[in-house]
């Protein structure tokens, strides 16, 4: 059972982490989530029938836990800016029209970052780990008709912030 758990750690690390750095926003509190994911899947191994199984609780718990995270830090004062997510040494996981503009991708990053809670955590499981709505009302407990509301205005504001220009370092406000 060790054998397993090193095999799964090294073959779904990525995955978690990357989750969990996305929801969280903090990539030294993703590795602590990260870590308690695979430490509770030590645990929970005899339980997980298949490889498919093992995928969907490793997505499901660490959602969970990361929102858990990022809301009992949103309680705490910060005392420290907010990390990009371009500084972790997880590839970010781009589409062709990013792979060609880097600084429209990393706009893209800091935008979805941005977002409350719940709706960065559908956007990051719909586009980065490619989950379809069925899957993500699965994984977050929550009617699939909630998700794709999520993800609609989730999307209507990362395209109205898309559309807004920087003007030195700062988003310009579009006029009404």
């Amino acid at each position: 059972m060790l054998f397993r758990s090193r095999l799964l750690l090294r073959q779904h690390q990525s995955m978690v982490f990357s989750i969990a750095r996305r929801i969280v926003r903090d990539p030294s509190l993703a590795e602590e989530v990260a870590q308690d994911v695979f430490f509770q899947l030590h645990d929970e191994l005899p339980s997980l029938a298949s490889e498919e199984h093992v995928v969907h609780w490793l997505r499901r718990v660490t959602v969970h836990r990361a929102i858990d995270e990022a809301r009992r830090r949103l309680r705490r004062p910060q005392d420290h800016a907010a990390i990009s997510f371009a500084e972790s040494g997880v590839p970010e996981p781009a589409a062709p029209a990013q792979q060609s503009d880097p600084w429209m991708a990393e706009r893209l990053r800091q935008r979805i970052a941005a977002l409350p809670i719940v709706p960065r955590t559908v956007i990051v499981l719909r586009y980065q780990e490619e989950l379809g709505p069925e899957e993500i009302a699965e994984l977050l407990g929550m009617p699939v008709a909630t998700v794709k509301s999520h993800l609609q205005r989730a999307l209507k504001v990362l395209r109205a912030r898309m559309q807004q220009r920087p003007i030195r370092g700062r988003a310009q406000r579009p006029a009404n």
